[in-house]
């Protein structure tokens, strides 16, 4: 799709970066990373609203929370699509080829504290807390990822990290971590590597503060 595919995009357009094609398995029966599927999920939902992608997440989502106006949602260059008769862009998934989601900081903290509290802002649920229970909860053969959302239920991504935190990791590694256990939503950007020693000094920090307090 738009030019992208299951290999991501072979090496004229991105050098070392070429996979080779591999064997297609039956649905539900192998789990594989990859943008297509985002791009797949985000035309179908177009049709389904009838309405760009952008104005839904701000009207539904972003807007409700008190998000900035400074995010943009983009497509590719050639990911225009006609629905209804009207010419929208079907927006991607990662933003490494131009595309995605571009959001600052403050508003990232915002959507992961969206999903920290289950769905709820200030007493009115945004988004269904079944779907964010669904969203975070662990399918069998991709034990580690949700609906969009890495998950430590094995704490094999995040072994100092409590097995009920996840988060959405974006280009850049940009994270949003959520840890319901300790009721807290880091936002860490432009870093290399998993977190895990970030977040585990970000938790002893905590405890220590804690340790501190006056009982």
């Amino acid at each position: 799709m738009w030019g992208k595919s299951s290999d991501f995009i072979g090496v004229k357009e991105f050098g070392k970066g070429e996979r080779k094609p591999r064997p297609i398995h039956e649905p539900g029966t192998y789990w594989e990373y990859n943008d297509v599927r985002i791009n797949r999920l985000a035309l179908s939902l177009l049709r389904v609203w009838k309405r760009p992608l952008p104005q839904v997440l701000r009207e539904e989502v972003m807007d409700p929370i008190g998000a900035s106006d400074t995010w943009k949602y983009y497509g590719y260059y050639n990911s225009d699509v006609v629905v209804d008769g009207q010419r929208m862009t079907s927006v991607s998934g990662g933003t490494r080829w131009g595309g995605g989601l571009w959001i600052n900081s403050l508003d990232e903290a915002r959507y992961g504290y969206l999903f920290l509290r289950r769905g709820k802002w200030q007493g009115r649920q945004i988004i269904s807390e079944k779907w964010v229970s669904q969203a975070t909860t662990p399918a069998a053969i991709g034990p580690d990822y949700g609906y969009l959302w890495w998950l430590n239920t094995r704490r094999k991504e995040w072994p100092s990290a409590p097995a009920t935190s996840f988060a959405a990791i974006g280009y850049g590694t940009n994270t949003i971590w959520i840890d319901p256990d300790d009721d807290m939503v880091v936002v860490w950007r432009w870093h290399e590597g998993n977190g895990d020693e970030f977040f585990k000094r970000i938790l002893a920090s905590i405890k220590t503060t804690a340790a501190k307090q006056p009982g």
